[in-house]
């Protein structure tokens, strides 16, 4: 009884054609989440913020997008993040400090958009708070988010009646 060997130069490229067939096969599993860049996604400074964003928030795993400074979590997408969004300046809207990090909210119906104050260039996320808890959101990615220095910070109404205050300088 013969048997038939592939020349041993065809192993390999067996074994290369079926991890290709497998990473298409399990890529099919997760679909590409497709977000929109915002308008300073180039800038190099998002970098430091991107390969330290957690591979989850809660309980939604980090998932893969099209655009270049872009993030999504869960399945279906529960947040997004783009980072390179124009950097708010001063407002009425509510701004809170979550680990050091300050964010603008504006409240919608259903998504709230968070975005960095103070730091350039700003960062934004959406999200639906009846879904993922935006302070679970805000908490896990804080570290992340603070590798953009923070230039200024959030001033409330209780900051500005106490500057009033204040006697002049010399």
């Amino acid at each position: 009884m013969q048997h038939f060997r592939f020349p041993a130069p065809a192993r390999p490229l067996r074994i290369l054609a079926a991890a290709a067939i497998a990473g298409v096969l399990l890529s099919a599993c997760s679909p590409v989440v497709d977000v929109a860049p915002a308008k300073d996604a180039a800038n190099a400074a998002c970098a430091p913020m991107m390969v330290a964003l957690p591979d989850a928030i809660g309980d939604a795993k980090l998932r893969k997008t099209n655009s270049q400074a872009t993030a999504a979590w869960g399945e279906p997408s529960l947040l997004v993040l783009r980072c390179g969004v124009n950097v708010p300046g001063p407002t009425t809207d509510r701004c809170v400090s979550v680990n050091g990090v300050d964010w603008v909210i504006k409240e919608g119906d259903p998504v709230w958009t968070l975005t960095t104050f103070g730091r350039e260039p700003a960062t934004e996320i959406l999200l639906d708070p009846n879904k993922i808890s935006s302070a679970t959101v805000l908490a896990d990615l804080a570290s992340s988010a603070s590798k953009l220095p923070a230039t200024r910070n959030c001033v409330g109404q209780a900051d500005l009646q106490n500057a009033e205050n204040l006697p002049p300088s010399p």
